[in-house]
């Protein structure tokens, strides 16, 4: 999969992934089992080098409270950095899947048209609506996805964190139409 995003970045494509939601667990220990961050728990295809890997950080306050808890953390296997920006990904509104499980488990009514959630895959989706507004005022950079992903992480916003767990920082689209 990692192989074929590469690819696909390679051929003009933005590709924006969600990091995954496996940066907290419990580890076993001698005195028992313990709650930790992890980190190495980016997950596919945000190990793709090319791609857009984006982490959680609170809606509000991410500044203050920095990176989610879940977010998936790197490095990658290989020792690369990821993920590469974060955007709010906290108790996100989103539309809803009518009569889907994932639905009925977090709210209990199938038939509700939008419901909160939280994870990366929540917010992907900033990122990925930043870069599509950018690229509709900067139509020069449309297949120019390896520029596109090095104008947004360089114009990121520094949380102040770990670069494994921040990548770049917070996703900025006025930095980063200010910045072409």
């Amino acid at each position: 999969l990692c192989v074929e995003v590469n690819r696909l970045v390679k051929s003009g494509v933005v590709v924006v992934v969600a990091a995954g939601n496996t940066g907290y667990g419990t580890l076993q220990t001698k005195e028992g089992a313990s709650d930790a961050c992890l980190d190495l728990t980016i997950n596919d295809p945000g190990n793709a080098e090319y791609a857009i890997t984006v982490g959680s950080t609170h809606r509000e306050m991410p500044h203050k409270y920095g990176v989610s808890y879940f977010s998936s953390k790197g490095p990658t296997g290989d020792g690369r950095c990821k993920p590469d920006l974060l955007a709010p990904g906290e108790k996100i509104v989103s539309c809803a899947a009518r009569g889907s499980t994932l639905v009925q488990r977090e709210t209990g009514d199938s038939d509700c048209a939008y419901f909160e959630n939280s994870g990366t895959s929540m917010a992907a989706p900033h990122v990925s609506g930043a870069i599509a507004a950018f690229l509709s005022l900067r139509g020069e950079f449309i297949g120019e996805a390896e520029k596109v992903k090095t104008i947004f992480t360089s114009t990121a916003t520094d949380l102040g964190r770990d670069r494994y767990f921040q990548g770049a920082g917070l996703v900025d689209l006025m930095r980063a139409i200010q910045s072409v």
